[in-house]
């Protein structure tokens, strides 16, 4: 399906698009790790959405995860807001440390993959 980004605002693609240029080592490292690890679950990075730009999204599974690093510490609020706005749209939103992505790839999967997953009482 091609996304229409006309709706989207004034350089809204570009930012994204120097996004991904410039991604932090913990947002390469995970995107490694989501096509190797969940490689039948497609994932986008740094996908324009409203006013924000998510840094994964699964369109399919309505979920945004989102790597912070220590710059986040001080916009809580900034934080809260773009949670906000993805929950209104029905996305799901994981928030992870810069710290948590380089330390425990793995733990961080395995959250992803049992957010993905549907729990025994909706199967």
């Amino acid at each position: 399906m091609m996304r229409n980004y006309r709706d989207l605002p004034s350089g809204s693609v570009a930012r994204a698009r120097t996004l991904r240029r410039n991604a932090t080592d913990a947002e390469k490292r995970l995107w490694v790790a989501l096509r190797e690890k969940l490689a039948g679950v497609k994932f986008r990075r740094q996908v324009p959405h409203g006013a924000y730009v998510a840094d994964f999204l699964c369109f399919s599974a309505g979920l945004v995860v989102e790597v912070d690093g220590a710059t986040h510490a001080n916009s809580i609020e900034q934080d809260a807001d773009r949670t906000g706005y993805f929950e209104a749209q029905g996305y799901q939103v994981l928030r992870f440390w810069n710290h948590e992505v380089m330390d425990n790839i793995d733990g961080v999967v395995a959250v992803i993959a049992a957010r993905l997953s549907p729990s025994p009482s909706h199967a």
